[in-house]
């Protein structure tokens, strides 16, 4: 489930395009936290609709999964289109068939989910469950998530209309001219930090210069932890850059690694849960700029096309969050209960998740889902100054991108 956040996923290096330039096809593996080892992506999509799926990795290592297996290859190509065409069946698995109280026509439309489904979905699966959709002329369903066709394209190609993603996704996505656009906050702050075991002694940001770092591949993650050792006055800000399949807390309990990068909203609770006792470093308190992630995105072409589409849907979705912001105990149960069966193995883990991220989703706002433009300048533009987005073509952009067009506020419901 949630590792958080996926994150699994970002093309932010494209190493496997870096690879094809070096003439090489070897791509350091990915890992997706907490993921069966033996569900790869046919038996993914074969089980999809049955709630066999791993639990959710985290927004980062999502990010790295993707670049990691962009199509690069033009076998890899067909595939990815085989399985785009494949998505409008596979979202057809989870469906309201409750006739509507919305007394226009009904939109049938689909949301790309960027993992297994975890605590961030939470506000998505209270609307489905307690009828807002319905209520607003939506008729839902989900498309599972799939390492190989990630939500973005799937947004971008028009194959859903909506999708979960990152600032980091949407902002390099955008950068290889995918147009989806972000229209509201999962988390209105980042909730994520490195971490290191109590045990360990390396009880300040400042000592894990040299040390080993428990990676998933992301062009982010080495300028970040750069700079937070830069910005705690470390020595030096080298430290070990090992990608791994681990999951963060089994890394760090391995001994092999000496820290990691996580979200404590999912690994943070599950340490706790395991009675691993842990030194937190938040990223925002080491001159990282704060963003909202994950959130939720469109496509450009379907905002010219329908606004009020977009409008019923995230007045829905927002009613969703709002009601587990407030009810976060009931909203963790219609999580588990409207998730595919077997998608959560630890109930309670699940339900102390939610209690931590309720107050979270939106603690500066009066209503859920708002973004600001500094959120969406200051960290874009910290990957840019870092070279960190990347063209189709693996290579740092040269001109900053529009940062204000990577989001709107205009389809939130007035609060």
């Amino acid at each position: 489930m949630v590792s958080f956040s996926r994150v699994m996923r970002n093309l932010l290096p494209t190493l496997a395009a870096k690879a094809a330039a070096k003439g090489g096809t070897d791509v350091p593996p990915q890992r997706p936290p907490s993921r069966p080892t033996e569900s790869r992506d046919v038996s993914m999509l074969s089980r999809a609709c049955t709630g066999r799926l791993g639990r959710r990795a985290g927004a980062r290592r999502l990010g790295a999964a993707l670049a990691a297996s962009r199509l690069t290859t033009a076998p890899a190509r067909m595939l990815g289109l085989l399985l785009l065409a494949a998505f409008p069946l596979l979202a057809g698995c989870i469906g309201q068939t409750t006739t509507s109280s919305y007394d226009g026509p009904v939109a049938k439309v689909s949301l790309a989910l960027d993992w297994t489904p975890n605590t961030n979905h939470t506000g998505i699966y209270v609307a489905m469950k307690k009828g807002y959709y319905r209520q607003n002329g939506i008729d839902l369903t989900l498309t599972p998530y799939s390492s190989s066709v990630y939500p973005e394209q799937l947004v971008g190609t028009d194959k859903a209309e909506f999708g979960i993603s990152f600032p980091e996704s949407v902002t390099t996505f955008r950068a290889q001219d995918v147009p989806i656009v972000s229209v509201g906050a999962i988390i209105e702050h980042n909730t994520s930090a490195l971490i290191t075991l109590k045990s360990s002694g390396l009880d300040s940001v400042a000592k894990l210069a040299g040390k080993r770092y428990a990676g998933f591949g992301g062009a982010y993650e080495q300028p970040v932890i750069s700079q937070m050792l830069s910005c705690a006055g470390a020595p030096s800000t080298d430290f070990q850059n090992i990608t791994t399949q681990l999951d963060p807390i089994a890394a760090l309990k391995s001994g092999q690694f000496d820290f990691a990068w996580v979200y404590m909203g999912w690994e943070g609770i599950e340490a706790q849960q395991q009675g691993v006792a842990l030194n937190v470093f938040p990223l925002t308190d080491y001159c990282i700029p704060d963003y909202s992630s994950p959130v939720v995105i469109t496509n450009q072409q379907f905002i010219q096309q329908h606004p009020d589409v977009i409008k019923r849907f995230m007045k829905a979705t927002a009613e969703g969050y709002e009601y587990a912001i407030q009810h976060p105990d009931d909203a963790a149960k219609l999580l588990i209960d409207g998730a595919p069966k077997g998608s959560f193995d630890d109930p309670q883990l699940v339900t102390r998740s939610q209690a931590y991220l309720s107050p979270l989703y939106a603690p500066g706002e009066k209503c859920w889902g708002t973004q600001s433009l500094a959120a969406w300048t200051n960290y874009p533009r910290f990957m840019f100054n870092h070279q960190a987005i990347q063209d189709a073509n693996g290579n740092p952009i040269t001109k900053q991108p529009d940062y204000g067009a990577a989001f709107t506020n205009q389809f939130l419901p007035t609060c």
